[in-house]
């Protein structure tokens, strides 16, 4: 039995860039803006020989209100309560600030396990705010550089007797159960996912068509950050489940805006990352608006699928709005056969991310697209 860390602590103390040096590669994205992370990212982290997961959660503010910083601290309160170990950082060059008490607080009463690490720990600036972090109740501070991987050693100290435990605690629980797990040796003409291969699927589209919240739909639970904002996703978040018994690992990717509208620095890195999801990805959902269905950045999405040798399904959003719907229906399979002719054969699926009708179609077609597209090797993002 593996073990979850999340990192906590307030936006821009580089949870980020410590997760990506954890999993060893740059899966989050990483700028000196505060908030740039807003949903949880999960990732396979290695540190030496422990191997466990790590989950990167948006910075916590102090707001209680439904506003997106809201809904953001909502989301890091529940990484809090779902991992086992919790890594609050704070800013040792800034020092303990009001903020960080107030969260320290709030692990000290809701998180399993607590390590304090005072980041940015690097020369003598940051002597200070080492000290300072002792006040906080939480322990030794580890004295941490994210940035130049300094105080990896002691965090592993910290987490191996913690490590032990869980092992302990997951041979015990294998003792008490007379199950036996065995794989089949049966092979199908195509590559069946496993927990190990899952099959890899991109969620791709504009801004605003509801990525998230079908995801969120597919999951059973908020996991994801969504809202009426436009843009609210930045990271290409990966999430492995089980979808009707098959695992998968779901791609959430920011939604692709047309090259001119792009200014932003980290919307720039967001629709780079998305497009490497499509890259690495077996089968793409394409999620359009039902209200303005195939415009111009819908295409160019499609197409690009398809250019890079995906398998692809054009999904329908918001169809539970939708009053005239065979009607509608007819308009849009019109469109698609005149729009994509390069995309003949696709399926065609319409789907209500809010209420989850038509999920049972969406995973279906899923699973028909895999089994037509030849063995492909499993490569990680």
């Amino acid at each position: 039995m593996s073990f979850s860390l999340a990192i906590v602590g307030r936006p821009n103390v580089g949870k980020s860039t410590l997760f990506n040096r954890l999993v060893g590669k740059r899966l989050a994205l990483v700028d000196d803006q505060p908030g740039v992370t807003r949903d949880l990212r999960e990732g396979e982290a290695r540190l030496a020989d422990l191997r466990f997961t790590v989950i990167d959660t948006a910075g916590l503010e102090e707001v209680t209100d439904d506003s997106l910083q809201g809904r953001m601290r909502r989301l890091t309160e529940r990484a809090v309560d779902m991992a086992d170990i919790c890594l609050f950082m704070i800013d040792a060059r800034v020092g303990v600030t009001q903020t960080d008490e107030m969260f320290a607080d709030i692990l000290r009463k809701r998180a399993k396990h607590v390590i304090l690490g005072a980041n940015k720990g690097e020369g003598s600036a940051a002597d200070a705010g080492v000290l300072e972090a002792w006040a906080l109740g939480l322990g030794e501070p580890l004295r941490l550089s994210a940035e130049h991987g300094e105080g990896m050693t002691d965090l592993l100290r910290c987490l191996m007797p913690l490590a032990d435990d869980f092992k302990e605690r997951a041979q015990d629980e294998a003792a008490e159960t007379d199950i036996d797990i065995e794989e089949s040796d049966a092979e199908d003409a195509y590559r069946a996912p496993t927990a190990s291969k899952p099959l890899q699927v991109a969620v791709v589209g504009r801004p605003n068509a509801g990525k998230s919240t079908l995801i969120n739909q597919i999951l059973g639970e908020d996991r994801l950050l969504t809202g009426p904002e436009a843009g609210i996703t930045r990271d290409a978040i990966s999430l492995q489940i089980a979808w009707g018994g098959v695992p998968m690992r779901v791609f959430d990717t920011a939604g692709m805006r047309k090259k001119a509208k792009v200014q932003d620095k980290v919307e720039k890195l967001s629709v780079s990352d998305g497009l490497r999801a499509v890259k690495f990805a077996e089968v793409v959902v394409v999620l359009l608006d039902a209200a303005i269905p195939f415009e111009q950045q819908d295409l160019r999405i499609a197409d690009l699928a398809e250019r890079e040798g995906r398998a692809v399904i054009v999904a329908i959003n918001k169809w539970d709005i939708e009053d005239q719907k065979q009607q509608k229906l007819k308009d849009l399979k019109e469109s698609f056969e005149r729009l994509l002719p390069q995309l003949r054969g696709a399926p065609l699926i319409t789907v209500s991310a809010k209420t989850g009708k038509g999920l049972d179609r969406l995973q279906a077609a899923i699973m028909s697209a895999h089994r037509l597209e030849p063995p492909r090797q499993h490569r990680e993002p």
